[in-house]
């Protein structure tokens, strides 16, 4: 039921966290893949690993900022592969600022790469999808943040992530008629470039720790390998009647 070898996946943003690792999984699982990522050496070093790892890959150097870049992206997994079976959105952006201090230029940027960017993508990947008459799977990532509010500037992120949750829950309720289902995986803290600080040992990090694990069941912050497994269903036969869920990959975080 979680067999995805030979489905082709659409990939955006994987020169980040969640996007190299959701490349690598979908990679070693055997999908074909197209990948998508402004940063050129990034993306080509994902996609290196993901070929080393047996994949049959093509990859475009871009952002999905407009429809035209997004339709080029489906386009893309038409031309090297014939369909277009999963859409995994994991490009984003954060600006941390209190309301004060986040100009209304910030607060827009984040809304277009969390909000408009995921839309743009859904819409370009469900037409296709729709066309093949098949279905498909779509998976859009949202944040513990879109449920729960933050006291450190985050009114521009928490406000896009709970707007990627309304996304995923009114596509998931608009394309079930067409075997499409839609799914967000909503990642509490985990290891990335940018929190690589709250894994140190100095003390600012420390404090970091003990008030948020305080809050974690399980007692430790995420790795983006914890991801994997909510990638794997979510896109595979094992979630056909699942659709317009966002699961939480926060170790009980959001249950306290």
């Amino acid at each position: 039921m979680f067999d995805v070898k030979d489905k082709v996946a659409l990939i955006t943003g994987v020169s980040g966290a969640f996007g190299a690792v959701a490349a690598k999984a979908l990679a070693g699982a055997g999908c074909k893949l197209v990948l998508a990522a402004g940063n050129e050496k990034a993306l080509a070093e994902v996609a290196a690993e993901c070929t080393d790892l047996g994949a049959d890959v093509a990859q475009l150097a871009i952002r999905p900022s407009d429809e035209a870049a997004c339709g080029r992206l489906v386009q893309l997994a038409v031309e090297a592969f014939g369909s277009l079976d999963v859409l995994v959105v994991a490009s984003g952006m954060n600006k941390v600022a209190k309301i004060d201090a986040l100009t209304p230029d910030d607060f827009e940027g984040v809304m277009d790469a969390n909000v408009t960017q995921s839309w743009l993508l859904a819409r370009a990947a469900s037409s296709q999808m729709k066309a093949q008459s098949r279905g498909g799977k779509i998976v859009l990532v949202s944040s513990a943040r879109g449920l729960l509010g933050h006291p450190a500037g985050y009114t521009a992120y928490c406000a896009s992530k709970a707007a990627v949750d309304g996304i995923t829950k009114a596509l998931g309720c608009e394309l079930g008629e067409d075997n499409i289902t839609v799914n967000a995986i909503a990642p509490t803290v985990f290891r990335s470039p940018l929190t690589a600080w709250m894994f140190e040992d100095d003390e600012k990090a420390k404090a970091f720790r003990d008030g948020f694990l305080a809050r974690v069941p399980k007692g430790r912050l995420g790795e983006p390998e914890d991801l994997i497994g909510p990638l794997l269903f979510l896109s595979s036969r094992a979630s056909d009647f699942y659709t317009g869920h966002i699961l939480y990959a926060d170790g009980g975080y959001t249950a306290g």
